[in-house]
């Protein structure tokens, strides 16, 4: 078990979750489920079970560390690694994957990001377990893939093989394709056939594993990282990051590494998950009423309105009337009132506001 190690990425904006989730406090450190714990509190809580919190790494931009602290205030500061910018999945899991290296060489990786829902914990618990039980023993590039019960359009997918690539675990496939968020029809065909899964984007590997294939995928970042071997976790890092990440490209692993490796494997799940990427996903995760709008707001009142997430500030009045699956959100000083179906919108108009308004909505 101290081979166990977890890199939980809590860098991103959440823009389609605006405008609760906002550039200065995004998503990963709101309690947007209404739990009394932060979306990263829970992801924390979920691994620690399963992995030595000593083991459990927070890769966040250095503008959340504060935050980072404040809500996970036991944590070591070498457990917090802060990124100078952001350049997506890759580079996050090199700097991480070389850190833990220095670390421990026999390691072997969970990588997940931290504004996930998981309802069934205890599966997720088995999954995960059997996950680093099986990148202990191959050299895989494993993630974790869910039963699709819709054919969602946001999500990416992952075809696999029917064949029994691991005897101790037979949920474990090997990778046919990736697909990113395709259109309606594909989606639709993906669910009949069978055999896709939606990418979860949670990944397991041993460190050995994931630095061999950026050394055969991404050679170039292999390079710039290696060269801080011997400076990670001492207070040079830093500084070398700083300049590493001034010079290193904007990828993600997936485009990177797992559409390009032969080595990669799914293991087939259902273990309650979402990735509460937009406000369409809170509302499935959300309870509604006899009309089927979800709520959360003590004093919004609702006539000939149906399927609707609303989500208000406590003390103030709200009256609606004749909306039909539709969003409304009100978060400081943005009102947002747009059609559920046309959520995946939601990030376009961010970067309008951006352009027209200034930052200072975003």
């Amino acid at each position: 078990m101290n081979n166990n190690y977890c890199v939980i990425m809590a860098g991103g904006i959440g823009s389609r979750f605006w405008p609760m989730s906002r550039t200065s406090h995004p998503k990963q450190f709101l309690d947007i489920l209404g739990t009394g714990e932060t979306l990263i509190q829970q992801t924390f809580k979920r691994f620690e079970r399963v992995i030595p919190r000593k083991n459990i790494f927070i890769v966040t931009n250095e503008s959340y560390c504060d935050l980072v602290k404040e809500q996970l205030p036991f944590l070591s500061d070498n457990q917090i690694v802060s990124e100078p910018s952001r350049r997506n999945t890759a580079p996050c899991i090199a700097y991480a994957s070389y850190k833990i290296h220095e670390i421990n060489k026999n390691a072997n990786i969970v990588v997940a990001p931290s504004d996930h829902i998981i309802l069934n914990e205890e599966l997720f618990d088995d999954v995960i377990t059997s996950s680093l039980q099986a990148v202990a023993k191959n050299d895989w590039l494993l993630t974790l893939g869910i039963t699709p019960n819709r054919p969602d359009t946001g999500y990416g997918y992952i075809q696999f093989k029917d064949t029994d690539a691991y005897p101790q675990d037979l949920r474990i496939k090997k990778v046919k394709t990736f697909t990113e968020k395709p259109i309606l029809e594909m989606a639709k065909q993906f669910l009949e056939s069978g055999d896709f899964m939606w990418n979860s984007g949670i990944f397991i590997w041993s460190v050995k594993s994931i630095l061999k294939a950026f050394d055969s995928f991404m050679p170039e970042m292999k390079e710039l990282f290696e060269k801080g071997v011997g400076i990670y976790n001492t207070s040079d890092e830093a500084e070398f990051i700083k300049q590493t990440y001034s010079t290193c490209r904007s990828i993600s692993i997936d485009y990177g590494v797992m559409e390009k490796a032969e080595n990669v494997f799914v293991l087939c799940s259902d273990f309650g998950w979402s990735d509460l990427g937009t406000w369409g996903s809170l509302y499935e995760n959300r309870q509604k009423n006899d009309e089927g709008n979800a709520i959360v707001g003590k004093n919004v009142i609702m006539y000939d309105s149906h399927n609707c997430v609303v989500n208000m500030p406590k003390d103030k009045l709200v009256v609606l009337q004749g909306l039909d699956d539709y969003i409304v959100v009100e978060s400081g000083n943005v009102l947002l009132v747009c059609r559920k179906q046309d959520e995946q919108q939601i990030r376009q108009f961010v970067n309008d506001i951006k352009i027209e308004k200034g930052e200072h909505f975003v």
